[in-house]
C-alpha cells in the first residue's frame, strides 16, 4: 500500500488553536433514546452557547461515526442514535466513546470522552440446547463432569451470577466458578453412585441467572445415560494451550496438534476431536482433524479485526466420555497497513501579517497496525516557513515558523 500523502494549499489565517489538557466526561447508559441528554457541552467548555454557530462549532470522531450530535443553539450534546454497547465494546469491561469538539474560527478543539453504561438487555445463553453425558455407573461420588459456560454479553453484576439444576435430584449437583488464570468453569458433580439396573437415564435442565433487576435466565438441558463399563474419560495434555501464529500464515497451515489419552482399551479408549461449541464467523478459519487432533487454518488471519481467537475442543472416546481444552491462539501483527493522514481543517488564504505560531492546519495521522509497525512519524518534505507540532495523541498542527512575504513568495504547497 503507497504510503498515504496529503498536498495542503496554504495561503490563510487562523487563530492559534487551543486544547483543553483535560477531557471533558460524561456517561450515559446504552440504549438511550435518539436525543437524550448526554450533558451540556458548550458550559462544561466554558463557552457561550452563541460561539458554538459563530465559529462553526461542529464534532469529529475518528472512525468518522457520530453516536453524538451537538445542538448549537443550547450547546447540550444528545444522543444521535441508538448505542449498542455490546455492539460496540464487545465484552470490554469500560466502553468509551471518544470525538472533539472543533470550533473552526479561530481554531480551538475540546477531547469528549463518553463512557457507556451496561444495561441488563441480555439474557445468559449456552453454546448447546441440549447436552448429553455417558456416564458409567461405575463412576466414584465427587466424579466431575465439565460443561461449557454459559455466555452474557452484559458485564460487572448484569453478567452471569449463579448456576442451578432444576428439578434438584439427589445425584447431581452443580460447581462453577472461575479457576487461577481467570478461566470460568461449570461441572456437573456426581454426589451419589449411579445404578445403570435401577435407573438407565435421568433428565434435568440446568439454569444459568445474570445479577440484573429483574434478572434474566438461560436454560440448556442436559440426559444422562448410565453406562455399565468405561470408567475412563479422555485426559488432555494440557488444560489450556497457547500458540502464536503470524497473520500472514496461509490457509492450511497447521496452527497446533492437541493431544488426549484415555486408559480404557477398544472402542472405549478411542478418541476423536471436535470443536465443542458453534463457531463464530471470525473463528470459521480453522478447522480439527477428528483422528489426530491437529488444528489448520481454513483462510488467513487478520491481526486487525482480532488479535486473538479462543477456540473449545472436546476429546471424546468411544464410550461417550469427553473431556475440554482451551486453545488460545494469538495472531502475531505483521506491517501490513501504511499510514493514513486524514486533515481535519485547514484555513485558506493566509494574511502576510500573520504572526509566527500561527495554526494554518489541523490533521490525524494513525496507523492500524501494532507495536512498532504502528508508530508512525510525520515531517514536511520541503523546508519552508511552516513546520509541524504535535497537538493531542495522534493530532498535529502546522504552524508558521516566520513572517510571510507575499510579493516573494504568493503560494506555498506544503507536503506531509
Amino acid at each position: 500500500m503507497a504510503m498515504a500523502r496529503q498536498v495542503l494549499c496554504v495561503c490563510a489565517l487562523l487563530s492559534l488553536a487551543l486544547a483543553r489538557s483535560q477531557p471533558i466526561r460524561y456517561s450515559v447508559a446504552e440504549e438511550a433514546d435518539s436525543g437524550s441528554l448526554v450533558g451540556n457541552l458548550a458550559q462544561d467548555a466554558a463557552l457561550p452557547p452563541a460561539q458554538l454557530s459563530a465559529r462553526r462549532a461542529r464534532l469529529l470522531a475518528e472512525d468518522g461515526r457520530q453516536h453524538f450530535r451537538l445542538d448549537r443553539a443550547s450547546g447540550r450534546l444528545v444522543v444521535a442514535d441508538r448505542l449498542d454497547r455490546e455492539q460496540l465494546c464487545a465484552h470490554s469491561d469500560t466502553c468509551t466513546l471518544a470525538f472533539e469538539l472543533l470550533l473552526a474560527d479561530p481554531l480551538q478543539f475540546f477531547r469528549v470522552e463518553v463512557a457507556l453504561q451496561d444495561i441488563n438487555d441480555h439474557s445468559p445463553v449456552f453454546p448447546e440446547d441440549k447436552v448429553t453425558f455417558d456416564i458409567p455407573e461405575t463412576s466414584e461420588p465427587g466424579s466431575r463432569f465439565p460443561l461449557e459456560v454459559a455466555q452474557d454479553l452484559d458485564v460487572g453484576s448484569n453478567s452471569i451470577q449463579a448456576y442451578s439444576i432444576s428439578p434438584e435430584n439427589e445425584y447431581f449437583s452443580v460447581s462453577y466458578g472461575s479457576r487461577i488464570n481467570g478461566d470460568k468453569y461449570i461441572e456437573l458433580v456426581l454426589e451419589k453412585p449411579l445404578d445403570r439396573e435401577e435407573q438407565a437415564e435421568m433428565d434435568f435442565s440446568l439454569t444459568a441467572v445474570d445479577g440484573g433487576s429483574p434478572p434474566k435466565s438461560g436454560t440448556t438441558q442436559i440426559h444422562i445415560t448410565v453406562l455399565d463399563v468405561n470408567d475412563n474419560a479422555p485426559v488432555f495434555t494440557q488444560d489450556r494451550y497457547t500458540v502464536q501464529v503470524l497473520e500472514t500464515a496461509s490457509k492450511g497451515s497447521v496452527v497446533m496438534t492437541v493431544l488426549a489419552s484415555d486408559q480404557d482399551a477398544g472402542v472405549n479408549g478411542e478418541i476423536s476431536y471436535q470443536f465443542s461449541q458453534a463457531m463464530s464467523q471470525r473463528d470459521l478459519a480453522f478447522e480439527i482433524d477428528a483422528i489426530t487432533g491437529e488444528i489448520k487454518l481454513t483462510k488467513p488471519l487478520d491481526f486487525e479485526v482480532a488479535q486473538a481467537h479462543e477456540l473449545s475442543v472436546r476429546a471424546r472416546d468411544g464410550g461417550g466420555l469427553s473431556a475440554i481444552c482451551k486453545v488460545l491462539v494469538e495472531v502475531l501483527d505483521v506491517n501490513d497497513n501504511a499510514p493514513e493522514l486524514v486533515v481535519s481543517s485547514f484555513s485558506s488564504p493566509l494574511a502576510e501579517n500573520s504572526a509566527p505560531g500561527t495554526v494554518v492546519a489541523l490533521f490525524t495521522v494513525r496507523d492500524r497496525d501494532a507495536g512498532a509497525n504502528g508508530k508512525v512519524s510525520c515531517a514536511l518534505d520541503d523546508q519552508l516557513v511552516f513546520s509541524l507540532r504535535p497537538a493531542y495523541k495522534n493530532y498535529y498542527e502546522l504552524v508558521t515558523v516566520s513572517a510571510l512575504d507575499r510579493e516573494e513568495t504568493a503560494q506555498y504547497m506544503v507536503t506531509v
